[in-house]
């Protein structure tokens, strides 16, 4: 029968014998950080009971600043909660237009939104940042994403919640092209007096 003080001493000569022992060469760092791991959805599931709006184009003009347009689309829960918002943003004499989600808190950050104008190829949107009551995906307009906009019939969106199951919804695009191209519903302007 061994004696527990035997038991004792060789865990404790293990121990000792470990934090004497010379240091183990560390691994070569690699000039290029690492990647975080992307984590796929463990499931999916519709994001159902979304009432879709029209389609309206705003502007503002603040000052003597240039025009800023936004097209836009909300999509609303029953309880009258904003479920997604999709606004097309573009300011007069620029190239660049940017594309922006509005959605819930509570979704998985680190998975982008993905964008699908009918069968077309999935336009990733990363998120940029969150207030309390929403979180905003956001980036500059491809123009490949604005022709795809004002030609196609629906745009599909998948969005990963935080208990990683796939969300997918589907929003009409008919109306989007000529809104877009078209005068805007209401502009508003503020004048500065100096």
């Amino acid at each position: 029968m061994v004696d527990a003080r035997h038991c004792l001493f060789g865990v404790l000569v293990a121990v000792t014998a470990g934090a004497t022992s010379p240091p183990v060469a560390a691994a070569p760092q690699n000039s290029h950080p690492a990647k975080p791991a992307e984590v796929a959805p463990r499931g999916q599931r519709e994001a159902k009971d979304i009432s879709y709006g029209d389609w309206r184009k705003l502007c503002f003009k603040a000052g003597g600043a240039k025009m800023l347009c936004r097209t836009s689309i909300t999509g609303t829960f029953p309880t009258g909660q904003t479920a997604v918002r999709v606004d097309l943003i573009e300011r007069e004499g620029d190239r660049t237009a940017r594309l922006q989600l509005l959605v819930p808190v509570g979704m998985y950050l680190q998975h982008p939104i993905k964008l699908t104008v009918d069968q077309g190829r999935p336009y990733p949107l990363p998120y940029s940042w969150c207030v309390t009551n929403a979180c905003i995906a956001a980036d500059v307009a491809d123009p490949r994403i604005v022709k795809e906009l004002e030609s196609g019939k629906t745009l599909a969106l998948e969005l990963v919640d935080s208990n990683l199951l796939s969300l997918k919804t589907s929003l009409p695009l008919a109306q989007f092209g000529a809104v877009h191209k078209g005068t805007p519903a209401q502009t508003l302007e503020q004048y500065v007096d100096q």
